[in-house]
């Protein structure tokens, strides 16, 4: 199977187009590749329909007055996201900033043809609601994390997950950890410098080792 029909054929209503709408999916999308750290979508750039992870992890993130980044979500292999297609979906009053985590692979089903296919296809449209609530549900919790909790319970949180449950060290600069907590560089190495002293974690050049699970699990209220 080609590369862009397997990847079409992991779309959530592939099954239910019709032979001509597959076609008009086939012309109307294409596969792009980002290097790790590479902009896939800013406020300012085109409207890019419907995407989806074919491999690899996409950020999306939205950047406060400030230039504060703000992360809202993350999409790894399989997922789709239609946040980046507000002129097809008008309620849609924000959008959101994605960036490659990692070399990724990346479905791009471009808005003319998602657009046509929503107006024409009842599972496509429907498909693409369930997508937005999806998303719109990460965004809120990510929203509710950043308003209501504790700037050290986000962090013990954000350790936690990105450490696969403390069973692998993070590999990441304190500036990048700032970036995905909603928070200043300087905070996150003042309360890694904290954690670090409690025994919960061991730091080293670029990376984070968790020392104490327990200990963080508890502080995380997971």
């Amino acid at each position: 199977m080609e590369p862009l029909e397997q990847a079409l054929s992991m779309l959530p209503f592939w099954n239910d187009l019709t032979e001509a709408q597959k076609q008009q999916a086939r012309t109307g999308s294409r596969l792009n590749h980002y290097e790790k750290g590479a902009m896939v979508h800013t406020c300012t750039g085109e409207c890019l329909g419907l995407v989806m992870v074919k491999s690899g992890k996409i950020r999306a993130y939205m950047t406060s007055e400030d230039g504060r980044e703000i992360a809202l979500y993350r999409l790894t292999d399989g997922d789709a996201c239609v946040l980046a297609a507000s002129c097809v979906i008008r309620a849609i009053t924000f959008e959101v900033q994605l960036t490659a985590d990692v070399d990724t692979e990346l479905l791009v089903l471009n808005a003319p043809t998602f657009l046509s296919l929503t107006q024409n296809n009842l599972h496509v449209e429907c498909s693409m609601y369930k997508l937005a609530t999806e998303r719109f549900s990460d965004v809120m919790w990510s929203m509710q994390q950043l308003l209501f909790t504790s700037f050290d319970k986000r962090l013990a949180q954000h350790l936690w997950e990105e450490s696969d449950h403390a069973r692998a060290p993070i590999k990441a600069t304190h500036e990048q950890i700032a970036k995905d907590t909603g928070a200043v560089r300087e905070t996150v190495t003042r309360m890694l410098r904290n954690f670090a002293e409690d025994g919960m974690v061991k730091l080293g050049r670029g990376s984070v080792t968790i020392t104490d699970a327990d200990k963080l699990k508890k502080l995380a209220l997971l």
